[in-house]
């Protein structure tokens, strides 16, 4: 398989406009709450007849300060008592789900996201997987992919070490720039030893994977100043990168009112840094995975890819497809079966909730036939780039050209202008394309409204 990328501005200039990121299809606006507990209990056990693995997401909110560029759903505070309130809480819920499922399926793979997973103390992470361990059948072999996201200034390479013993064999680390006058500008204070040694600490203690996250378009950034921070990750060689586009909300997150909008880099200048990014990368081996994420050519994503076996759920990129995702703690999405279904956002919701025995499900979906079809195809294109008609035929015994003869009509354009290229037998999209891969999996999503109506996504690039 070709995994080049080709940036060619006048057509990111012309496509470059506002979408989802398709961490789910359909995606969360589609969410409702005629969709509650009782439906997610009656799709979680049904879920047992396919035998199908788990995979676990524990979201941990809480933040010791605010970074202003965050959109993520948070809480800052200086109090860490309040993990232990909302750590008991989640025990409850891992036992109210746990009940669900048949205790043989294996859980392939596990994640702590945030907020800061690490603002909880040792004791209480070990505590957490144990509680987690009696509950769900966790893989003691390590083949699991039990991940973490890390905030160097929240960790220890005691920390790390602690980490790799209960379990967890790769992490992520939040680095976003090394610059800083960057830094103060988003109020992330972060030294570059801080970083260095937590990443040093995964290497020595073994962990299978160590990716670095960046963000691209942060005020007073330039391609300069960028490449920089850049040529030192480079230097120390992480398995994968994460170079996120910051998409400037203020409307919808709050954190970003506090960012002085006159530093944030032009329109240009944001598209000099990314293509001089993708430059370097490209330079240095990497190749561009998809949706902002870049692997070693040795990195088990990169040959999954190549395979046409790499997935994408809310937890990312992954190479283990044939998963039911179930997500705990506030405001996290579960995946399981035909379904979506979240939880309440609010703390005192999510405590109420528990503590009367219920789980904390408020607003979900359950997918039509449509949408499982759709969402398939729309995966693999995010996924590998390629499509081939007769494959998605095959699996959902439909005629696919017929079934998407609006849609193909579609990409006419796109593929007059070389984003992809159209045949009998499939699509595959092209270098110049890939960057552009939200655009043209928009073409198969059923429920997109207008441009115009499309202010509450992020521009593509």
């Amino acid at each position: 398989m070709d995994q080049s990328l080709v940036f060619d501005l006048g057509l990111i200039n012309k496509y470059d406009y506002a979408g989802p990121r398709y961490t789910s299809y359909p995606t969360a606006p589609q969410f409702h709450n005629g969709f509650g507990e009782r439906d997610y209990r009656s799709v979680a056990r049904g879920s047992n007849q396919s035998g199908r693995p788990i995979s676990l997401y524990f979201h941990i909110p809480f933040c010791d300060t605010i970074c202003f560029y965050c959109a993520c759903n948070k809480i800052a505070t200086k109090d860490r008592g309040m993990a232990g309130d909302y750590l008991d809480r989640l025990y409850r819920e891992i036992s109210l789900q746990g009940s669900l499922f048949d205790s043989a399926r294996r859980v392939d793979q596990l994640h702590w996201g945030g907020g800061t997973p690490t603002f909880i103390s040792h004791d209480q992470m070990q505590t957490l997987m144990e509680t987690t361990a009696r509950h769900f059948n966790l893989a003691g072999d390590d083949s699991g992919e039990y991940s973490i996201e890390i905030d160097p200034r929240e960790a220890t390479p005691e920390t790390i070490k602690l980490l790799r013993e209960i379990g967890f064999n790769r992490l992520s680390l939040g680095l976003q720039d090394l610059d800083p006058k960057v830094q103060r500008a988003v109020n992330r204070i972060q030294t570059e030893a801080e970083t260095m040694a937590v990443l040093e600490a995964a290497r020595a203690w073994g962990f299978r994977s160590v990716s670095i996250d960046l963000i691209y378009g942060l005020p007073l950034q330039t391609p300069v100043s960028f490449l920089r921070t850049l040529d030192r990750v480079i230097e120390v060689g992480p398995d994968r990168l994460s170079i996120f586009n910051y998409a400037h909300l203020p409307k919808q997150f709050k954190p970003q009112r506090r960012i002085n909008e006159d530093d944030l880099p032009p329109p240009q200048v944001k598209l000099d840094i990314l293509k001089a990014t993708i430059d370097h990368l490209v330079d240095a081996g990497y190749i561009y995975i998809g949706m902002d994420h870049f692997a070693r050519p040795d990195d088990e994503l990169a040959r999954a890819q190549r395979e046409g076996t790499l997935y994408r759920n809310f937890q990312g990129y992954s190479t283990h497809a044939d998963c039911d995702l179930v997500a705990m703690g506030v405001t996290s999405i579960s995946m399981v079966g035909a379904s979506y279904s979240q939880n309440v956002r609010g703390l005192e919701d999510y405590y109420q909730r528990l503590d009367n025995g219920h789980l904390p499900v408020y607003r979900g979906l359950s997918l039509t036939q449509d949408d499982l079809i759709r969402r398939d195809v729309i995966t693999r294109l995010i996924c590998n780039f390629q499509l081939d008609y007769q494959s998605i035929s095959n699996t959902w015994k439909i005629d696919f050209q017929d079934y998407f003869r609006n849609d193909l009509e579609r990409l006419a354009e796109m593929q007059s202008d070389g984003l992809l290229e159209l045949d009998a037998h499939g699509i595959k999209v092209a270098p110049k394309g890939r960057l552009l891969i939200r655009n043209i999996c928009m073409n198969f999503d059923a429920y997109l409204p207008p441009l115009e109506q499309q202010k509450n996504f992020s521009r593509l690039i």
